[in-house]
């Protein structure tokens, strides 16, 4: 795992001398009963952070809540369940994540991440970030919905 940290690290820092940018690798755990998505956004605004991006997340659920394609509504359940994906952007101006999960049987579900996603046991998060970006969040009449629209903040 060392080694794979390092080889990720060296890549990011090789990007940011070619971009004249900071990016920077944020790693934590969440712990029992924390709320996924609600501690992946408090720490995006605690940090001021403008512009990230899921690297990985492993762990595990007692509940999901999960908006399935083209569904109004989050759909939910209780169990115990393994993070096998979460992947998206993250911003203090607001994020867009997607996760996917498991169930004993290896029953693969998937969908945007709500509210109400409880760690079971852990949830080990890396995440990368710039700051020559900002991530915002506008209508812009495409979709119905507020989507990205990336600012660059400083030269290249």
């Amino acid at each position: 795992m060392k080694k794979y940290i390092w080889v990720l690290c060296f890549a990011c820092n090789l990007l940011a001398c070619k971009t004249n940018n900071t990016m920077k690798i944020h790693a934590f755990r969440l712990k029992p009963g924390e709320d996924l998505k609600q501690r992946l956004e408090q720490f995006v605004a605690e940090h001021n952070i403008e512009a990230a991006w899921m690297i990985s997340c492993v762990g595990s659920l007692t509940n999901y809540s999960i908006r399935f394609a083209n569904q109004p509504e989050s759909s939910t359940g209780a169990g115990h369940f393994e993070i096998v994906s979460l992947t998206g952007t993250l911003s203090k101006n607001g994020s867009h994540l997607h996760i996917a999960i498991s169930d004993s049987l290896g029953q693969t579900i998937g969908g945007h991440l709500m509210d109400g996603n409880s760690i079971y046991t852990t949830a080990e998060i890396v995440i990368g970030s710039t700051d020559a970006l900002s991530f915002l969040r506008v209508h812009d009449g495409s979709t119905p919905w507020k989507e990205l629209e990336v600012q660059h903040l400083k030269e290249h």
